[in-house]
């Protein structure tokens, strides 16, 4: 390849020559050896490309085409994977807000059992509250009555004795006691009781 190559560098200077010596510069006006001889170079140049450089190169190039094949299959890849994730992601955010919602829906129906519960509970024992309390003034009211019987039996034995100037026998004292309680009317009493 060298002994060529020197024919070649040793060859330009004598074309050169032979163009001057025709009456203008080689390169405007080429000899026919000059062409064959620039021929020879190129298809020379060509075949040391070919043999070399070209497969170079080419593997190069395939090597950087692989390479962003791959690139892009991973991305396509990565891809996938992230859209799995988010719809893995938003499944789990409505499954969450469902249960958020079934929990919070369970606990106002807690809330409003529990309230419904209070109030029964609230009302029944408002109503004890209020039947002992009943009970309580009907006994009370029942020893007043009695109190107040009392005390007209005694105030009519007394008035009965300051008017007539004597003590009365066991009888005629049952008698008398029995007729001013006829005259009094309890009921009356027991409603301005009730009224008050």
């Amino acid at each position: 390849m060298e002994p060529v190559l020197s024919h070649i560098v040793a060859a330009l200077p004598l074309a050169a020559e032979a163009a001057e010596e025709e009456g203008g510069s080689f390169l405007v006006t080429p000899g026919l050896g000059l062409m064959i001889w620039t021929l020879v170079l190129f298809g020379f140049t060509f075949w040391v490309l070919k043999k070399f450089a070209f497969p170079l190169i080419g593997e190069a190039l395939d090597k950087r085409a692989a390479t962003i094949r791959e690139s892009i299959e991973a991305a396509e890849k990565q891809k996938e994977e992230s859209d799995k994730l988010l719809a893995d992601y938003r499944q789990r955010l409505t499954e969450a807000r469902e249960q958020a919602d079934e929990i919070v829906t369970k606990a106002r129906k807690a809330a409003e059992n529990t309230k419904s519960e209070a109030t029964a509970e609230g009302q029944a024992k408002r109503e004890e509250l209020v039947d002992a309390a009943r009970k309580d003034i009907e006994a009370e009211k029942t020893r007043a009555l009695d109190d107040i019987r009392k005390e007209v039996a005694n105030l009519t034995i007394l008035a009965t004795e300051q008017v007539t100037r004597k003590s009365l026998d066991d009888q005629a004292h049952k008698e008398l006691v029995e007729d001013a309680l006829r005259e009094v009317d309890f009921s009356a009493l027991a409603g301005e009781e009730r009224n008050n």
